[in-house]
């Protein structure tokens, strides 16, 4: 396994360096660009043996990749930010025009899906939720269990989403919003001590 140590890549890059916008490939463009790019894996990042981690994914510091959880790079890019935990069960996957981009210290449930999507800085995205193409979670955030947040939904900074479809069930207090960035370090600690067992990941 490659892992780089070079900073983080822009997530925001429309364009790559032959001058190529992604929006204007074809198919076969797309998979050689993005499936044939080699995962990026931090090296105090932890990935799981049982997690599938597929073409261009860049697993920032202390981030998590938990058993069964699949991140599939082959038609764009998926960036975990620094500190954030994808739990057991998780599939993450991509649109043709949209990428997934996690923010900083981001919990991501068991089971959730998500999808093309953007989540903020210290969000919770609860079990078996899901985040369809284009919606962006604002930072600070909870999505309920079970939600299904539909496509293109822009949540405000500090909300609580339920329901199916998700809507904005409420704002939360500052002591709701503070208290989520403290489920992302717990998992920091938990990698920590799996990652010190040398468990290693197959990526691909």
């Amino acid at each position: 396994m490659t892992i780089a140590k070079s900073a983080s890549r822009r997530f925001d890059l429309l364009w790559d360096d032959r001058g190529t916008s992604p929006e204007l490939m074809t198919l076969e463009k797309r998979l050689e660009r993005f499936l044939g790019a080699h995962p990026r894996i931090h090296p105090r990042a932890y990935v799981a043996p049982e997690a599938v981690v597929v073409g261009d994914v860049e697993i920032e510091a202390d981030a998590s990749v938990w058993p069964m959880c699949v991140l599939r790079g082959d038609i764009e890019r998926i960036v975990v930010g620094e500190g954030s935990n994808i739990q057991d069960g998780t599939v993450i996957h991509l649109a043709d025009d949209l990428g997934v981009r996690i923010g900083r210290y981001v919990t991501v449930g068991h089971g959730a899906i998500l999808h093309a999507c953007t989540v903020a800085d210290e969000s919770l995205i609860g079990m078996r939720a899901t985040v369809l193409d284009g919606a962006t979670i604002g930072a600070r955030s909870i999505v309920a269990a079970g939600a299904v947040v539909p496509k293109g939904l822009d949540v405000p900074p500090g909300s609580l989403v339920m329901g199916i479809p998700a809507k904005v069930s409420r704002e939360l207090s500052e002591r709701e919003q503070s208290d989520l960035k403290g489920w992302a370090l717990k998992y920091i600690t938990v990698a920590s001590a799996h990652r010190a067992r040398g468990e290693s990941a197959r990526i691909r």
